[in-house]
């Protein structure tokens, strides 16, 4: 995506690439397949906004962030397929930790001990991948694997990430901002194979002049996904949240320069860093299966041909008929972080149809966010009066006023809804002075939408309680 100085969009591409499920409760990618696709993108891009690569002034990457690549530096290849974030596989691996290292490792990271993370990751490609014990061998998420291609790869590309990637490794000390001895212990990692850390809003780099820019381009910013759509959401100050729905639903709270260390199940990681400030940190509550439940009744039910069927075919009928769907497919994450639940669909009776199922799927995303928001405002002590969204389920309009239906709050949604690739847009403009300030970036959010709650206390209360008896029902699957 392309952004002018007023923060809209002049240019933009997207491109699917392909899911990788080799056995259950494995997903995995193939990192070059991202490289080509990032290259067609941006070629694109350019060419709908009739403009060269030296017309940019500045670059901004932001990705999933705990899927885990390693490659060799001296043939540029991946060494295995990328372990994406939703993959479980280290489960195992992360039960034999002793208690006092699980304590340790959530102190330090803020963290809790999950397969969701990039440490146990790494430790599995170590232990089974031989070519990842090489001196050659590299590890980094998304984000450090394209800047160092964008960068040059094997013609002296830069092995970096920043602090919020960072700080979802399980490897970063939240205090000091730097891997920690520890830690890369623990999960038997070298420093030297890891990238070097630094703020969000930074150069770290140029664009190779041979590459798809076709010139040399300051990459100015780097922030983890969710962090960036913090950063589009103009989430700059203490007490401002946002939740983005994408593949998985993720919401956070920016707790300033102060590290809330969460008791209700929700982790604490770095919300961003501009160049030499101090680091502002954030409450954050993941839930692993959103929109992935959509494609999931698409891709592997056939029961809808495309993700905006959705709407017109949940609004086919007035509720639920009493169906509820935990989408626990890999376990579930905040506040529960439960790797033994599996997906239910519970309350089925012979009057239940695909238009029932659909709701449900959009109610099981409410309702998963509404348990995170609730966490946030107990571990915070700071009341929601609204809640900024952004991402693709919120061009849904009946699903937003489920979700301020279900939380009881106004939803507030801006006019430019990619917010994740606005905010690596306003890191790096901000590294090399395009904007000025965050004071100016605020001043250009607008919204475009607001839903108001029309549901009763009680509708609220009663529903809520089914979702947490469906909930219970997913828990003690695996053994």
């Amino acid at each position: 995506m392309i952004f002018d100085h007023a923060g809209r969009v002049v240019g933009q591409h997207q491109v699917e690439h392909r899911q990788f499920l080799p056995q259950a409760g494995w997903v995995e990618h193939d990192a070059s397949e991202i490289w080509e696709r990032t290259q067609e993108v941006i070629v694109a891009a350019l060419k709908q906004a009739d403009i060269l690569g030296s017309d940019l002034v500045a670059i901004g990457i932001t990705n999933q962030r705990e899927t885990t690549v390693a490659w060799d530096i001296t043939t540029g290849q991946p060494l295995s397929h990328a372990i994406v974030w939703q993959d479980v596989r280290t489960s195992e691996f992360l039960a034999t930790l002793s208690e006092d290292v699980q304590k340790t490792i959530r102190f330090k990271t803020g963290l809790t001990i999950a397969p969701y993370f990039s440490g146990s990751k790494i430790n599995w490609l170590l232990e089974n991948v031989p070519e990842t014990r090489s001196a050659n061998a590299r590890f980094g998420t998304i984000d450090s694997w394209l800047l160092w291609n964008l960068s040059g790869g094997v013609r002296g590309g830069v092995h970096a990430t920043d602090v919020t990637n960072a700080s979802r490794t399980l490897l970063m000390d939240l205090e000091t901002l730097q891997w920690d001895d520890e830690l890369l212990r623990i999960f038997g990692v070298t420093k030297d194979s890891l990238p070097i850390i630094k703020s969000s809003s930074t150069v770290y780099a140029h664009t190779d002049p041979h590459g798809a820019f076709g010139s040399a381009i300051p990459i100015a910013g780097i922030v983890g996904d969710q962090q960036a759509a913090m950063v589009g959401q103009v989430c700059f100050e203490r007490g401002e949240s946002k939740t983005t729905y994408g593949t998985g639903n993720f919401a956070l709270l920016n707790t300033g320069t102060e590290i809330v260390r969460s008791t209700h199940g929700l982790l604490t990681t770095v919300c961003f860093k501009f160049g030499e400030e101090p680091a502002k940190y954030a409450l954050e509550g993941s839930v692993a299966v959103t929109g992935s439940a959509i494609q999931w009744l698409r891709d592997q039910l056939g029961i809808i041909s495309s993700a905006a069927e959705t709407e017109n075919l949940a609004s086919s009928v007035l509720d639920t008929a009493g169906v509820y769907f935990v989408p626990a497919f890999s376990g579930l994450f905040a506040p529960y972080w439960r790797s033994d639940a599996r997906g239910v669909i519970v309350g089925l009776t012979r009057a239940a149809n695909k238009a029932h199922l659909v709701r449900a799927a959009l109610e099981a995303i409410c309702y998963q966010t509404r348990e995170v928001m609730d966490a946030m405002v107990a571990d915070s002590g700071l009341p929601m009066s609204e809640m900024r969204v952004d991402g693709g389920i919120t061009a849904n309009s009946l699903c937003m006023q489920m979700q301020a239906d279900i939380m009881g709050v106004e939803i507030s949604k801006p006019l430019i809804a990619e917010t994740t690739a606005l905010g690596a847009a306003y890191a790096a403009g901000l590294a090399v002075g395009f904007w000025t300030s965050t004071e100016e970036l605020r001043k250009q959010w607008q919204e475009s939408r607001r839903w108001k709650p029309t549901s009763t206390v009680e509708a609220r209360k009663s529903g809520y309680s089914r979702w947490k008896k469906a909930v219970e029902r997913s828990l003690n699957w695996v053994d």
